[in-house]
């Protein structure tokens, strides 16, 4: 089955939905809850394994997809971290590197869906 712009769609809404959930952390509307950092968790992970992965799996892009999930995941936790510490604004600061990561892997995406 061809994935369709829906697809990739849903897919870039998963990352505004973690970005939002990371950042409510961050200004202290929620707590960190530990399934936030992990892959198997991060529902665009769920996304790229169940669907992207199953058709595209040997286009280089996912592999780099993958990547910069982790990345994101593991700066994330490093940002939580560093704002328990009491360092507020250095960690609110650091959403610019989760912006870039973003931006990355919606490059990714981009490709992939061109090509479908």
């Amino acid at each position: 089955m061809e994935l369709t712009a829906l697809d990739f769609q849903q897919a870039r809404v998963k990352q505004v939905l973690f970005k939002s959930r990371l950042r409510s952390v961050l200004y202290g509307v929620r707590e960190p809850e530990p399934s936030l950092f992990t892959f198997q968790d991060n529902p665009l992970g769920q996304w790229l394994h169940a669907v992207l992965k199953p058709q595209y799996g040997h286009r280089a892009e996912i592999a780099g997809i993958e990547r910069l999930i982790r990345q994101t995941l593991d700066t994330s936790q490093a940002l939580v971290r560093q704002h328990q510490r009491g360092e507020m604004e250095q960690a609110r600061a650091g959403l610019e590197q989760i912006e870039r990561l973003a931006a990355e892997i919606d490059q990714l995406l981009t490709a992939v869906e061109r090509s479908s």
